[in-house]
């Protein structure tokens, strides 16, 4: 459990900023600012995110699996890897989890 706790953690950051970084800085510029040059700067950013989240939703499931978690908790997790700051509150809530198991 503690490997899959850790590997969590560190998505759910991974996810949390990446999610900040793409809601924040990639769609103002590409869609409100709309200057070329700074768009061809930040095109990797929605890469990175397409590809960190797959293994996010990994590490989801991993856990949900040592922890017997239901459906609608795993789906609940799986969504908060894609809105800004709610896979920083999953994180906290799976800290509380695993801090009261201890």
């Amino acid at each position: 459990m503690n490997g899959a706790y850790i590997r969590f953690r560190i998505m759910a950051w991974v996810a949390g900023i990446m999610s900040l970084i793409l809601w924040f800085v990639d769609i103002p510029v590409k869609y409100f600012l709309t200057v070329p040059y700074l768009e061809d700067k930040i095109d990797w950013i929605p890469i990175v995110h397409g590809y960190q989240y797959p293994f996010y939703i990994i590490t989801v499931m991993e856990l949900s699996y040592r922890l017997k978690w239901d459906v609608i908790k795993i789906v609940k997790f799986i969504l908060a890897g894609t809105l800004p700051v709610a896979s920083f509150l999953a994180e906290k809530k799976v800290r509380a989890i695993y801090n009261s198991s201890k």
